[in-house]
């Protein structure tokens, strides 16, 4: 396995607490949606599927944070995850959380860090 960085967007794209970027990554040989957000300076990103069923979060493109900006919430059924974990807090996540993906910021960009098998 080899990790891969992937460019996803500059850093100046993903406001503080505020709006996310969209993305799509592969997953299991499929496409899936996901994002990245920042919170309390640090940048985070997760598939963009609500932990009950898989429906998309933002409620338009890049919102993700409900509007105390302390919480990511689910558009469609207002389930609460924590930022910095993708936990469910509260809702119809029923304790299933969002799945995160590694990302890394280097300078001034995020990149997303993906394993690659080139065996």
């Amino acid at each position: 396995m080899v990790a891969e960085l992937r460019l996803i967007c500059s850093s100046d794209e993903v406001v503080e607490a505020g709006k996310g970027v969209r993305f799509s990554v592969i997953r299991h040989g499929h496409e899936r949606p996901a994002f990245v957000i920042r919170y309390k300076g640090a940048v985070y990103a997760y598939q963009n599927e609500c932990g009950h069923v898989p429906v998309e979060l933002d409620w338009s493109p890049g919102e993700f944070f409900d509007d105390s900006k302390l919480y990511l919430i689910c558009s469609i059924h207002g389930a609460l995850y924590a930022p910095v974990s993708g936990r469910c807090l509260g809702g119809r996540c029923q304790g299933k959380g969002l799945k995160p993906l590694r990302v890394k910021e280097i300078d001034g960009q995020i990149f997303l860090e993906q394993e690659n098998d080139h065996g």
